[in-house]
Parts: C-alpha cells; structure tokens; sequence
C-alpha cells in the first residue's frame, strides 16, 4: 500500500493538486449532514490535520457519518485547492476504506482535558494536539543536538548504564544488585556482603556520564553522551524525575571561559533548528501553551549572554530593594527567586560562574582563592538554571586531596585519577537535561509533560 502523506501534501500542495492519491491516518473529528461530511485525518506525518469531504455518493456513506474518534481509515480521492478557507486544500473522496472503527470508549474525547488526565492515558496522549506537538519538537531537538556536535567534530560515546563510579553522590543512585532481596542478605563484618552479587561489588544505575566521558576526551579531544539518567531522588515538583536524558559533552584543552561559548552557541543553535523546523508546532505552543513563547525564543537568539561571578550575583541580591522569601548568601546556592531575579535584572540569559568549593562537587577545578571553583551555571529568563558545567580539576594532587576531603573513596576510582598521570590537561564539560531544555522551548509547565512515560516518585505507570 503506497500512501502519500500528508506533510509532503502541504509542503508541495501545487505537485498534488487535481491529482488523486492516497492517504491514511486517524480520525481526529468528523462531522456530516445528509448528503456530505467532513473529516479531520492525522496520519502522524504532519502536526496539522487533513479535511477529507465525502458525500452521499459513497457506498458507506452512512457508516463514515458514524466514524468515531481514532478510527483508522483509508482514503482514495482528488486533491482540490480550497480558496479562502482555513485549510489551503482538501481531499474529495471517492472511496473511504473503515480499517478498524474505533471502540467508543476511547477515553480522549475532543474536548479541553488536563494534562493531569493525559498522564494516565500516556499511550494515547500522543494523538492529541498539545502532545503530537511536544513530542515532534523533542525529535527535532534530540537530532539537532546530535548535529551540532557532530559538525563540530565530537565523538559520540555511549557511556555505561551500569556504573560502580560514584560522580554525584550514591545517595541519589539507583542500587542495582542479584541478591534475593526476598531472604536475608549475605553480610560480612557487619555489612551486605557484595562480592556474592553479580559484578561482585555494588553497583549502581548511572547518575552521570560525565567521569567516563572525560577518559574518552581525553583521547578523542572533545566527545558527547546524550543518554538515558537515573536518580534516586524522593523530589514530587514540577522540574524532577527519576528518569530523563542528560546531554553531556567533555572538552579537552578547554577552560571554562571557552566552555560558556560553546554552551551559548550550543543552546542558540537547538533553539534556532526547533523554530525552523517546527513552524506550526511552536504557533501551536505560542498559541495554547505559553503566550509570548516565540518572542522569548527569538530574544534569547539575539541574545549576549551575561557572565558575572557568583559573589558578584549574591551582592547584587542583597542590594536589591525586596524581601526575600530564601536570603541570599554567599556561600549558599541561588534559589529560584534569585535565579528569575537575576535574569530579569540583565533582561536575558546570565552564566554565574566561579561558585563556593563546599556546594559543589570535587571534580570541579579549585580556583586559586582557594575558596571558590571553576564552575558554571546558566540561567535563563523563564526556566531559571538549565545548564551546568566547569572546567574539571587537571592537578591529581589536588583532585586526589578534594576527594579525600570530600569522603569520596579513591579507589574505585583509580582509572579517573589515571587521567591525570597520563597526558592530563585543561578540560571541561557541561551537562543538560534535555526535558528541562524541551521545557523551555516550548512552554510546558510540568517536566512530566515532555517525556513519553514520566517515571517520579510512587509513578511507574506503563
């Protein structure tokens, strides 16, 4: 069965027209009289849908008035040209095929329905309008993402799922174990006994590609993962889950001054291919959404992206005429009132850079205050945080002592703290967490609302 579809029939209306083809698809709506109908078709191809006219003509006229919702059909007919009509062309049936007539009680009826309801009908959401858009502009992204970096010359790594590398602390990990947690566990001197588990050792569900990622750069200069994250943490708010993707590049001889170019030029540049290539989607977004959405997205393009240190950021909230409902403070990470002040105050995106060693983690490179690392966090005005990165330590001695400090156990990380015997140099990274950059784009409120199955706390549905 050859069918055209409908996207081709409206980036290339002209090709088609007074010409008959065939199109099949889903039921969006239909109405009728007593001699003719219309129905609305998405075949999947195409965020708008396709007007097929039919009439008393047809055999099975009678049975097209009775179509119901999500009905799968197929349709033979002639491509006209409609003047001064909401869709530039229709299709004029001559034979209408009911492949499978869909059960009435298809619980997604064309009506307002939240969001929340959409979430326990995750596998039909899809088909409605707000999520047909979503999930296209995520497609777009995911491959423009790819196409940045591998235009630039990065190699992709598959960094492991499975991990006994502690990067953001075990706390927040996934244990992943064999042992039957159904009898009582092995123990040795006190403790579960791990070496009778499968890899003989704990292991854990990644919670960051990033450690392995930097071995790969520093042979292949500069790489990205862009993968499956997992974290164990009990967090019920609009922006968290279990389970979500993470982009994470990894650059050698890079510091961090270049690394915010590069993660502007980055953002910039997915922002711009999800404008060009999703037209309808953004409208329908900057429409129902998020008023004001295309506006944001084109402001941030033009956009020179601010870059202040974090003391200069926590000065600026203390002098700021308003009370705060968190005070800020200098050694204390930025709450969200503080984040959606601060890009306010400059009416853009800002990079905070520079923030204190004891909130962030020991990879990052110790600046030589000795107070203060090499990292970086950007904000932008709507979302707050959406990114986050720093030149990583390149000193062992120093990146040996931060972990000691730290109660990070160095041995199970002997090969990470190889890399700097062996060929070491200044490096970065940043990672993104692409729902929350999809969140962004296109309006959505709710992180839940922007991948397939959201997986959150008492939530593993489907």
């Amino acid at each position: 069965m050859k069918c055209t579809f409908v996207k081709d029939l409206y980036r290339e209306t002209g090709a088609y027209e007074n010409k008959n083809v065939q199109v099949a698809g889903w039921v969006r709506t239909v109405r009728s009289s007593k001699s003719f109908g219309f129905i609305e078709l998405n075949d999947g191809s195409f965020f708008k849908n396709l007007q097929i006219v039919f009439d008393e003509k047809l055999d099975n006229f009678e049975e097209l008035t009775k179509l119901t919702i999500s009905s799968s059909i197929i349709v033979n007919g002639k491509v006209v040209k409609t003047e001064n009509a909401k869709q530039p062309f229709e299709i004029h049936a001559e034979n209408v095929e009911i492949f499978n007539l869909s059960d009435t009680s298809y619980p997604i009826q064309k009506k307002n329905t939240s969001f929340e309801f959409l979430r326990t009908q995750a596998h039909l959401r899809p088909r409605t309008n707000t999520f047909s858009a979503v999930f296209r502009i995520r497609s777009v992204a995911a491959f423009a993402i790819h196409e940045y970096f591998q235009n630039r010359g990065y190699v992709y790594v598959n960094t492991p799922i499975i991990t006994c590398a502690d990067c953001e602390g075990s706390a927040e990990m996934f244990k992943l174990t064999t042992l039957d947690l159904t009898k009582p566990l092995p123990t040795k001197d006190g403790k579960t006994d791990f070496s009778q588990d499968l890899f003989g050792k704990q292991a854990f569900i990644t919670g960051s590609g990033q450690l392995h990622g930097e071995t790969y750069a520093s042979a292949f200069n500069k790489i990205y993962t862009f993968g499956p994250t997992l974290r164990s943490e009990n967090s019920n708010t609009k922006t968290h889950m279990n389970e979500f993707w993470m982009i994470e590049p990894e650059i050698s001889f890079c510091d961090l001054e270049e690394l915010m170019d590069i993660e502007e030029d980055f953002l910039k540049y997915v922002v711009k291919a999800v404008l060009e290539r999703c037209p309808e989607e953004i409208e329908f977004c900057n429409k129902f959404i998020s008023k004001g959405l295309i506006e944001k997205l084109n402001k941030l393009l033009d956009s020179s992206f601010v870059r202040i240190d974090h003391k200069e950021a926590i000065d600026l909230l203390k002098k700021a005429d308003r009370k705060w409902e968190f005070t800020p403070d200098y050694g204390e990470d930025l709450a969200k009132e503080h984040e959606k002040y601060i890009t306010e105050y400059f009416n853009g995106p800002v990079f905070v850079k520079n923030w204190p060693k004891d909130i962030k983690s020991y990879y990052m490179k110790l600046n030589p205050d000795g107070k203060t690392v090499a990292a970086v966090d950007l904000e932008v005005p709507g979302a707050g945080e959406i990114m986050g990165g720093s030149q990583r330590e390149e000193d062992y001695n120093k990146l040996f002592n931060r972990m000691k400090e730290m109660g990070i156990d160095t041995d199970p990380l002997y090969w990470y703290l190889d890399l700097r015997k062996y060929g070491s140099n200044i490096h970065s990274g940043f990672g993104l967490g692409f729902e929350r950059l999809l969140m962004y784009i296109t309006g959505m409120e709710n992180i839940r609302d922007v991948i397939p199955y959201p997986r959150t706390p008492n939530s593993c549905d489907f």
